[in-house]
């Protein structure tokens, strides 16, 4: 049974940092794609980052290129987003998600797995 469980949001002031993490069980972790969604308040899930399965290449989102960086560890079939310089619009329930694909997209409907969540609030 795949799981992913994300961790490490919180409620931060405007231009603090967090680390989020997400690990995953169930499945062949090194072999796929890994991103990280968000959805705020009365909108859209959108797509934020995502890395390919070797971890050699990131995708970002505008918005967030230059704050927040995707990372992996295969070893610990855990991939983390630290995000850096937080504005009030970066509010939002962050989900982590699996592609059982090496390469990676910042669309929902490309991922096979979600997790619950973990909330990000933060204030100016």
């Amino acid at each position: 049974q795949v799981k992913l469980v994300e961790s490490g949001g919180g409620s931060v002031q405007a231009g603090g940092s967090l680390r989020l993490s997400c690990v995953a069980s169930g499945y062949k972790y090194s072999r796929y794609c890994m991103a990280w969604f968000r959805a705020a308040p009365g909108k859209e899930r959108e797509g934020v980052s995502c890395i390919t399965a070797s971890g050699r290449s990131t995708y970002a989102t505008d918005s967030v290129k230059g704050r927040f960086t995707i990372s992996r560890d295969n070893a610990k079939s855990t991939v983390y987003l630290q995000v850096n310089s937080l504005k009030p619009e970066d509010t939002g329930m962050y989900y982590c998600a699996a592609r059982l694909r090496a390469g990676c997209a910042l669309y929902t409907a490309g991922y096979n797995y979600w997790g619950q969540g973990t909330q990000v609030t933060v204030s100016s």
